[in-house]
């Protein structure tokens, strides 16, 4: 059964929402490689790691009740499972990409908006 992964925070200002969880949480933050991407260390024990970016597309409206963090969920077929997505009524937010050295990544939408990610493992995958 998949299960999520890896979560990430998806920020206007990315040095901003470090020092927010860094202050808060005391969460670790290093920037990975030269890309604008931040691996996020949450703690030793039970719980997943995250990755911090920046945002992709408009900041979400002021007056949303709810703005959360993407969950990914790992996959053994990325493009079946991006099938079953569209299947159940959901849909592609962005397209599946490589992520050097981890694997395919793909954004899709629940029926009710909600975005998560989709992550296929493969050590293989290129730089985009």
């Amino acid at each position: 059964m998949p299960r999520p992964v890896h979560f990430e925070i998806h920020a206007g200002d990315p040095e901003r929402a470090v020092a927010f969880y860094t202050n808060v949480f005391g969460w670790k933050f290093e920037r990975w490689g030269e890309a604008p991407y931040w691996v996020v260390s949450t703690g030793e024990g039970n719980g997943i790691d995250g990755g911090l970016l920046p945002r992709q597309g408009p900041a979400p409206e002021e007056s949303a009740p709810i703005h959360g963090f993407v969950n990914t969920i790992a996959v053994t077929d990325l493009d079946a499972s991006l099938g079953a997505v569209t299947d159940a009524g959901g849909t592609l937010a962005l397209p599946k990409n490589p992520v050097p050295g981890v694997g395919w990544l793909a954004y899709c939408k629940d029926t009710e908006g909600n975005v998560f990610g989709l992550l296929q493992p493969d050590e293989n995958a290129p730089a985009p």
